[in-house]
């Protein structure tokens, strides 16, 4: 399976009022942190991959503004712990890459086995992130640690439709008043690396 992903930089605000416009179903806001690993045997800089270990925490209602937790309708907290693959990217159009997640019962001991293996911790990424369904596709905006707000729309599709969920995924950007044209192809782990490299 490849999750086909469009994402730009946009204004948080003006995107959640043109979501309400187009009557988008509000799904839930959380809290990830990410940390992404290193390999022993191969750069994954190099063959655009990437390894992380996630822990997601839903966002209790009374966290956050009100209004927030209105929308993600999120009676309950509890964590969610995932680790998941993402290989190259395979198209020039978008950020669609083949992806394999599985969850796990303690994000620690799988820290401890990659540790044990020689994967080294190479950044972590923590954002806030809330989701919303319209026409089929996932809109999230994220608000990530010191990169600032963006949308992402994105889908699961097989191989052979590839083509297809990445031009429904432009025209549900059009319909946010956002442009396909300004989107961001490189991961938030790969923007954090960049500003920490243009910083030294």
């Amino acid at each position: 399976m490849y999750e086909v992903e469009v994402k730009v930089r946009a204004d948080h605000d003006d995107v959640r009022e043109r979501l309400d416009e187009l009557g988008a179903t509000p799904v839930g806001r959380v809290v990830q942190e990410d940390v992404y690993y290193d390999a022993p045997h191969r750069e994954f800089a190099e063959t655009d991959e990437a390894l992380r270990v996630r822990r997601q925490r839903r966002r209790a209602r009374g966290e956050g503004d009100a209004a927030g937790d209105e929308r993600a309708g999120a009676d309950d907290r509890h964590d969610e712990e995932v680790v998941t693959y993402k290989g190259p990217l395979v198209e020039e159009e978008s950020k669609t890459r083949r992806e394999v997640e599985t969850g796990v019962v303690d994000a620690e001991s799988a820290h401890d086995v990659f540790d044990a293996l020689g994967f080294d911790p190479a950044a972590t990424v923590r954002k806030e992130r809330e989701y919303y369904e319209l026409d089929g596709y996932t809109v999230t905006l994220d608000a990530v640690d010191d990169l600032g707000e963006f949308v992402e729309v994105e889908v699961e599709a097989d191989e052979s439709d590839i083509e297809a969920a990445r031009e429904g995924a432009y025209a549900v950007l059009d319909d946010l008043g956002l442009d396909p044209d300004e989107q961001i192809r490189t991961s938030y782990l790969g923007l954090l690396l960049a500003d920490e490299d243009a910083s030294e």
